[in-house]
């Protein structure tokens, strides 16, 4: 059956729709031999030798299982498959058996919590690129903000970088004389945006904890664990229509 390439691509676990997407753009991808740069091109890969930075991708379509792991990641390691600097990566904390994995979206290097690393293209599109699925977090907070300040994030703000971010859920969990702890649910991703967020009214996120996506739930994951995700939640998250309540 013809598919689009990028199609093809995500789903052999070289890398997300986008970034497939780029790739074709890039001259970076052959159909039998033939550089194909015209995004929607479709291939069959039982007819068509498909090759993708001139390594063929037929047989890891051929014996692709598709994997989703829920990692509690640990503070310390970045969200990605490889590193210049060589820093830890979250894909050091899996199994080699699962095969090449890679993350779905993003937490900054310092923040922790769950990550779901996948090799299905498409699922890691839908679920990072959907401005429908919650994430939900909790942040520690060094200082009391003021109620006025809380509700004006939950507003949406105004950031450093230019960036207005859109009404979030905020509220309080716990309070200490020095610190406060908030769970906040996004429905974007801006880069390091909740630690952004409270620099503009003037208070530093001190600890950041990713515990959800949709109804997902990192639970009592340690630090450093994983779990493979649900049959459920992986049906949930791909039919996500909207926001939770």
């Amino acid at each position: 059956m013809r598919e689009r390439l990028q199609k093809l691509i995500a789903r052999a676990g070289i890398a997300s729709r986008r970034a497939a997407e780029k790739m074709i753009a890039d001259g970076q991808v052959t159909v039998n031999g033939k550089v194909v740069k015209q995004l929607g091109s479709k291939a069959d890969p039982a007819e068509d030798h498909i090759k993708v930075r001139g390594k063929l991708i037929n047989p890891k379509l051929d014996q692709q299982v598709a994997t989703y792991i829920l990692l509690n990641k640990p503070k310390g390691y970045l969200s990605s498959v490889s590193d210049p600097e060589n820093r830890p990566l979250v894909t050091d904390l899996v199994p080699e058996k699962y095969g090449r994995l890679f993350p779905v979206g993003r937490l900054d290097f310092k923040t922790e919590g769950l990550i779901i690393l996948t090799n299905d293209g498409n699922f890691a599109n839908k679920v990072s690129s959907t401005r429908t699925i919650p994430k939900l977090y909790e942040v520690k907070v060094k200082g009391i903000p003021p109620e006025s300040a809380i509700d004006a994030l939950g507003k949406g703000i105004t950031l450093e970088d230019g960036f207005r971010t859109s009404p979030c859920e905020i509220k309080p969990l716990r309070s200490a004389k020095k610190n406060a702890w908030f769970e906040i649910v996004l429905y974007e991703g801006h880069n390091q945006q909740i630690r952004k967020m409270f620099d503009a009214i003037n208070f530093s996120a001190v600890k950041l904890r990713r515990t959800g996506i949709g109804r997902v739930r990192i639970g009592t994951l340690a630090p450093g664990a994983h779990r493979k995700l649900s049959e459920a939640e992986i049906k949930e998250l791909m039919t996500f229509r909207k926001r939770v309540e």
